[in-house]
């Protein structure tokens, strides 16, 4: 125990006694983003610091029990393959970039066993995709980081996909990535031992706002854009909504109460840009999303973004871009191993 919290007054009692610590098993993907996992780890330690008693202990596993590499380059050891666990761990994925190729069959087939063993499973950051490919979020509430939102949404029709930073639905868990790990480790700490050792943890992280699975994972429109023109706001928010099935500005301006002109003046003085060319520059970000994340038709990615023909599509996009649909996909198709 630390030194400074040897004074018993310093330590929170928890709601009941412990007798048995809560164990879970971090499962380290192949380019797995350090962030949301050290998050997580921390949260625990210092609930058992805090606690001054061992709450939560804690494994960490990988395909074939090497080392795991991480988004940005830490080589990682494990201690445990991909192998039985007990029917009260819980299981938490660590995703990151490229989770499509570190998503193995293996992977996969594991996954399915524990879980009809009774395991609860969580995925932090890109790992939902894990969970939903392997058919666990099937009819289920569940987050993802939200440049993976737009792929996820049309690769599993089945999955009730939130902007939430964490979802907790029943004995599945999903996180956003990134801090999100930390919003979700206070929840279950305040649920297994009291808000006050969960406070205390935050306090120790010099966390002062404890996010829920309410809050939303990405700034508001106002602030992501430095603008904060209500009605500017309102129509880049129908604009993103809307990128399917594209609105005209005009339809725009009056859903607001502007006029085409005024609308146009706007967006000139605010972002430089036509409204026309700001909700082109939103809907190629999604096709280019779509291309790098899934295995879409480069037609299918140009409806789901609104384009109504494939020859239309290239040419918006090598003009922003400076490449092709097709010629992004098949860079993407080099990066990735077989599997």
């Amino acid at each position: 125990m630390d030194a400074h919290l040897s004074d018993p007054e310093m330590l929170v009692q928890v709601d009941q006694p412990v007798v048995k610590p809560r164990r879970f098993v971090f499962v380290l993907l192949d380019q797995f983003t350090m962030l949301c996992f050290a998050c997580a780890v921390e949260a625990l330690r210092i609930a058992n610091r805090m606690a001054g008693q061992t709450l939560y202990d804690w494994r960490i596993a990988g395909e074939g029990g090497d080392p795991v590499t991480c988004s940005n380059g830490v080589s990682f050891p494990v201690g445990m393959d991909l192998q039985e666990v007990g029917r009260d761990d819980t299981v938490l994925i660590c995703g990151g970039v490229d989770i499509q190729a570190a998503t193995t069959r293996r992977l996969l087939n594991w996954t399915r066993r524990e879980a009809r063993r009774g395991v609860t499973m969580g995925g932090l950051c890109t790992a939902s995709f894990t969970l939903a490919k392997a058919g666990l979020l099937d009819g289920k509430r569940a987050t993802i980081h939200w440049e993976n939102h737009d792929s996820f949404a049309e690769a599993f029709e089945d999955v009730e996909l939130t902007k939430s930073v964490f979802v907790i639905d029943g004995n599945r868990m999903s996180t956003a990535g990134g801090t999100a790990s930390i919003d979700l480790m206070l929840t279950l700490i305040a649920d297994d031992h009291g808000e006050t050792l969960a406070n205390a943890v935050a306090d120790q992280l010099i966390y002062s706002t404890i996010r829920t699975d309410q809050d939303t994972q990405r700034l508001s429109v106002p602030t992501r854009i430095g603008v904060r023109h209500p009605k500017l706001s309102a129509v880049i928010q129908m604009m993103e909504q809307n990128l399917e099935e594209p609105i005209s500005p005009s339809i725009l301006a009056k859903e607001v109460g502007l006029s085409t002109r005024q609308l146009e003046r706007l967006f000139r003085r605010y972002l430089n840009r036509s409204p026309k060319r700001y909700y082109m520059e939103l809907r190629l970000q999604k096709a280019r999303n779509l291309l790098m994340q899934t295995d879409m038709s480069v037609i299918n990615v140009a409806l789901a973004c609104g384009f109504a023909s494939p020859s239309h599509f290239s040419k918006c996009y090598r003009a922003h871009y400076d490449t092709t649909p097709y010629r992004e996909r098949g860079a993407k198709t080099t990066r990735l191993p077989l599997s």
